[in-house]
């Protein structure tokens, strides 16, 4: 799931901090390297993006399918996308947000293991949102969570077990929404070499 990274349209509360046009060329870099890690692996990649009549196709790279958002807010843009996707056939969905380049592929694994048992899967956000939901149906979770807000992960929990959903949470991780967050991400990089984000590493680099 993927804004179109406009300036001044994309990462609206890092660039406070750090300018509308240095915090969108970092998503950029995010997207690139989203695209890089996942487009040729083991699992077909999809670009879910909003808003919808942007020429998202045009950032991509050749043969990686983009496909529109649909819905009024991200809940019911999440449940069209699982809905979607199912109707073409994929028997289990992972969708991952673009501010979690460093997703690592081991939680991927989880996530897909796990969903011989359980209904859904989600990987919980220090922020208190979900940085991965995935399902093999296209189960409602989403309707009614107030979205951007400190409970989602909390409330999403709630619905799906007042429904009878086995949920497996995966390990917390933290998406970079502010400057905080990217100063976690440059320690994250320095400290792991086994994690490549080229472009991010650039962007970072560039930004100082």
């Amino acid at each position: 799931m993927a804004r179109y990274p406009a300036v001044g349209e994309v990462k609206t509360r890092l660039a406070e901090t750090l300018g509308a046009e240095r915090a969108c060329a970092l998503y950029r870099a995010f997207l690139r390297d989203i695209e890089a890690r996942f487009a040729y692996g083991p699992r077909a990649f999809v670009w879910m993006f909003h808003p919808p009549e942007r020429d998202f196709a045009a950032l991509a790279a050749a043969g990686v399918r983009c496909v529109p958002q649909v819905g009024r807010d991200l809940g019911e843009r999440l449940l069209h996308c699982m809905r979607h996707l199912c109707a073409d056939g994929f028997e289990r969905l992972i969708v991952i947000g673009a501010d979690v380049p460093h997703l690592r592929d081991a939680w991927l694994d989880e996530a897909e293991q796990q969903l011989d048992t359980a209904d859904v899967v989600l990987g919980p956000s220090d922020d208190g949102g979900y940085y991965l939901v995935a399902m093999r149906t296209p189960h409602d979770i989403f309707t009614g969570i107030t979205m951007g807000t400190a409970s989602v992960l909390a409330d999403t929990l709630a619905k799906a077990r007042r429904t009878g959903l086995r949920v497996h949470l995966l390990p917390g991780c933290f998406d970079v929404d502010g400057a905080d967050d990217v100063v976690r991400l440059r320690q994250l990089l320095d400290a792991d070499a086994g994690l490549r984000l080229p472009h991010t590493a650039d962007a970072l680099r560039r930004q100082g």
